[in-house]
Parts: structure tokens; sequence; C-alpha cells
């Protein structure tokens, strides 16, 4: 609570699962499912009280939330957050090169996908007289690769 009279808002100190998946981003169920997950640790409480988190504990949620971003998995996150408790930083290089490596073949797929999907929509703009639309048409086939 801000004290208008000392001009000072105090830290936080911790927070409830609502107010920590509110700070994160989240929804509740999420917080409760990385719980599940073992990627956040369920606060301990005394009997009768609510759990209470730490600021710790919204630094690791927002971790995890920013390597999903990127792209790598729940399973890659554990990983990496392992990693952190002491491991090697090679091998954290290492599932960082492989999700790489994964993205740029993603790439290489999507730059196929463009290609094609530009020659179907150039074939259609110069498709005048036909009533048949070559994009259509090329998408009803079953027999077209898929890149």
């Amino acid at each position: 609570m801000y004290v208008p009279e000392y001009g000072v808002k105090p830290t936080v100190q911790s927070m409830t699962i609502g107010q920590l998946a509110a700070a994160a981003g989240v929804n509740v169920e999420t917080v409760r499912y990385y719980q599940r997950r073992k990627l956040l640790a369920v606060p301990e409480r005394e009997v009768g009280s609510i759990g209470r988190y730490p600021e710790s504990a919204l630094t690791r949620l927002r971790f995890i939330k920013r390597a999903q971003s990127l792209g790598f998995s729940l399973d890659d996150v554990q990983v990496l957050l392992s990693l952190d408790e002491g491991q090697a930083c090679s091998s954290a290089r290492e599932l960082g090169e492989r999700k790489l490596a994964d993205v740029r073949e993603r790439i290489q797929t999507l730059r196929a996908l463009e290609v094609a999907l530009q020659g179907l929509v150039a074939r259609c703009s110069s498709n005048r007289r036909k009533v048949s639309c070559p994009l259509i048409e090329v998408l009803m086939r079953s027999d077209v690769a898929r890149p």
C-alpha cells in the first residue's frame, strides 16, 4: 500500500497466487499448472493461511513465459531451469543450438510456402478467362506435396 505522507511504496515481499498471476500477466490456473509440472515451487503455508510467493517466484514465472515466447517447450524450460541451478552452461548452449536449428528449418519451410503461394496468387491474377481458380484447384488436390 502507498503511504502518501511518507512518499514511499513498500517493496513486494510476498504475493498471493492471484497477485503473482496478475503481475506476470498469466492466469492463476497457469501458475498451478507450472507447479504441477515442477517448474514453480508451491509456497509453504501455515495451517489456515494462504500461500505467499516471494519475488523470486515472479522472476521465475517471467523466465518461463519469455522462454516460451522464444519457442522453447515446457520440457526445454525445465532443462534450462535445472541448468541454472548449477549445471554446465554448455548444456544450455546445446539446447539453444537445437532450438536455433529448429527455427531455421521452420523459416526454410515458410520460405518455400511463400514461394508456392506467390506462384498461385500470380496464377489467380492471370487466370481471368477460366472458371476454376488455380489456388482453390491446388488446395483441393490431395496429391499436392506439403512444403
